[in-house]
């Protein structure tokens, strides 16, 4: 089973609510932080002995002396990550998205399959949680492909808990595919609201079960309450906005070892999450 914990915006403590999930859970969880232009659930976990993996991603690569410059490769392809100009043609790695269609058209073979590396994969063991993270390589764009070599690390796991980057573009997609239930938290201000409605959105036309983590529930007003009830979702957990909440948080503690009232409503929450997503299971 796979759950993932997912926010319309940033900030709003997914990785609060992801962490304390895989330890309420406990022995045979794996955290999968896939927020990989920021991972930061180590700082909570702490994990030991932390190998790293460098990932990398094809690219294609040119043959100048067997292209007859037929122009194949740049028609394929949707993203300009190979371009015929002047005769010569032009690759253009940052922009390729890895499908291999150009090396597959090309009727010469002057394409071939190079690589080029986006980051690292994170393994490490904290206490009986597995923690897989990716880290993607500075100024790199494409956070996509890295998301799902994190993923593939995990596909023997017997339960995943990833944790998804903010929003609600590609790379959110990309964390949540495969997911038997997700775990949107938020806050109850304005724009918490405003992208709890996006991330809604998003996951109903995915068409996957989810319900609603309310952080810091007594700092805004009942706005988020009230949607959740008009919408008829569930509200899964309130975190309550406190000093002792922030105090733990500051010093990279989990809040299910340090209280134990959280520790309860953690493991209740897991309760709420097995039997809605082993209930839709074929």
């Amino acid at each position: 089973m796979m759950i993932t914990v997912a926010s319309g915006k940033g900030g709003t403590g997914k990785t609060t609510v992801a962490t304390n999930l895989a330890v309420a859970v406990g022995e045979g969880a794996t955290l999968l932080d896939c927020d990989v232009e920021e991972p930061n659930a180590h700082l909570f976990l702490k994990p030991d002995s932390v190998t790293k993996t460098p990932v990398t991603t094809m690219v294609p690569v040119v043959d100048p002396d067997v292209c007859v410059q037929c122009g194949a490769c740049s028609e394929l392809c949707q993203f300009s990550a190979i371009t015929l100009v002047a005769g010569e043609l032009y690759t253009f790695p940052r922009m390729c998205h890895s499908c291999g269609g150009c090396v597959m058209v090309c009727p010469t073979g002057a394409l071939s399959e190079g690589t080029r590396e986006l980051g690292e994969l994170e393994t490490g063991q904290c206490n009986e949680i597995e923690l897989i993270s990716g880290r993607l390589k500075v100024g790199e764009a494409m956070s996509p492909p890295l998301i799902e070599r994190v993923k593939e690390a995990a596909e023997d796991r017997e339960l995943v808990i990833v944790d998804a980057p903010p929003g609600t573009s590609c790379p959110v997609i990309s964390a949540m595919s495969g997911t038997q239930y997700v775990v949107l938290v938020t806050e109850p201000t304005p724009f918490g609201l405003h992208d709890l409605k996006l991330a809604v959105e998003a996951v109903r036309v995915l068409g996957m079960p989810f319900g609603i983590v309310i952080n810091r529930a007594d700092a805004g007003d009942d706005r988020v309450v009230r949607y959740a009830r008009e919408e008829g979702i569930e509200i899964l957990l309130s975190i309550p906005y406190s000093r002792k909440v922030a105090e733990y948080y500051a010093r990279g503690r989990l809040l299910v070892e340090a209280m134990p009232e959280m520790a309860e409503a953690f493991a209740g929450m897991v309760d709420k999450i097995r039997s809605v997503a082993e209930g839709r299971r074929p």
